[in-house]
This record gives structure tokens, C-alpha cells and sequence, in this order.
């Protein structure tokens, strides 16, 4: 059965390492969407006068975040449509509200929940002043705007997303990614996922 996975969760708890690290063992197309858009993203905000690392503007948002999000879903469906297991990886706060989305976007591919094992690992941490720690530590300017707002920034996240798609509870795994990336953390999210 085809995997499609989303790594989701806030800044900073560790998506695209946890992704990576599983990927490494298990071959699939891995779509990050900081790297599918961010590069027109940053652009587009410098040519508006904007600060090209704010993804917290209202021009952002309105302009930008679905067209990045769409963009990183365009790729998902063509590589679902010949088969390839997919990893998909960024927050998609708004997308898994959407119980419709995730039923759209396997048509689309010409799949079904019958036919692709979908599955969402929630990357978290204990805490927002271990999330603070690990973006100083990450030291991308993509994250210069939130540590100089860190307190509009921290009242707004929410490390448990509402997760409204038609999948089983068991599909859903919240990973604690505190402390060391260990094997054994590796080895029991590679279970869940395999």
C-alpha cells in the first residue's frame, strides 16, 4: 500500500530532521514546503518591500501561504498519481482541519483512503522555551521574525493540531522530539509509519 505522511507541527520542533531521517532508510519523494516555495516566497515579499523572512504578514498570508501550499500539494498529487510514496512536510494547520482536503487532493492523484495508507506524525516538544532554544540554535534568518516577536509569536501556536481528516486514530502519531534524535526514537516512528 502507498504511504503519503505528513510531518507536521510548529517552528523549530525538528519536522524536516525527523522526515529526513526516516526517508534515509525508506525511499519516497519528500516534499518540504519551505523548499518548494520559499525561494519565490522571499522574493516576492522583497520586490512588495517586505521583509522576505515575515510569514506572519497579512500580505503573506493572503497572497502567498496557499499559493506555497498548493504548490507543495500539486507536487504531492503528480508523484501519488505513479505510485511514489510521498513525505509531505510543514505545519498545514488550515489543511488538516479541512476534512474535504486530504479526500480531494488522493482523487486528484486517481487514489483513495482505500489505496494510500495516510498517516500524520505531529513533531512536538515539552515545551515553547525548548522551541525558542531550537530555532536559536537552527540560526535561519527565516526565523528572524519570530524570535523579535517571540511573545505575539508563542501566544498564537499550537503544538497539537486539530487533525479533522476521515482517518483512524492510530494513523495519528504525536512524537515527542525533546532531547536526542535517538535510533530507538527513529526506530519506533519507522514501526508506526511501516
Amino acid at each position: 500500500m502507498q504511504k503519503l505522511v505528513f510531518f507536521v507541527g510548529v517552528a523549530g520542533t525538528g519536522k524536516t530532521t525527523v522526515a529526513k531521517q526516516i526517508a534515509l532508510s525508506n525511499p519516497c519523494t519528500f516534499i518540504d514546503r519551505d523548499t518548494v516555495g520559499g525561494r519565490f516566497v522571499e522574493k516576492i515579499l522583497e520586490m512588495n518591500g517586505l521583509d522576505k523572512n515575515d510569514r506572519d504578514s497579512d500580505f503573506y498570508k493572503e497572497n502567498l501561504r496557499d499559493l506555497e501550499y498548493d504548490t507543495a500539494r500539486d507536487i504531492c498529487v503528480e508523484n501519488l498519481s505513479v505510485g511514489q510514496d510521498v513525505f509531505m512536510i510543514s505545519p498545514f494547520t488550515a489543511e488538516l482541519k479541512n476534512k474535504e482536503w486530504i479526500v480531494n487532493l488522493l482523487a486528484e492523484s486517481g487514489k483513495s483512503l482505500q489505496e494510500v495508507d495516510v498517516k500524520v506524525v505531529v513533531v512536538t516538544l515539552k515545551n515553547a522555551e525548548s522551541q525558542k532554544n531550537r530555532i536559536k540554535a537552527r540560526a535561519t534568518v527565516r526565523d528572524t521574525w519570530k524570535l523579535e516577536n517571540w511573545g505575539s509569536y508563542e501566544t498564537r501556536i499550537d503544538f497539537i493540531p486539530s487533525i479533522n481528516w476521515d482517518i483512524p486514530e492510530s494513523n495519528i502519531y504525536i512524537f515527542d522530539n525533546s532531547g536526542d534524535l535517538t535510533a530507538k526514537k527513529i526506530e519506533s516512528l519507522s514501526d508506526f509509519i511501516y
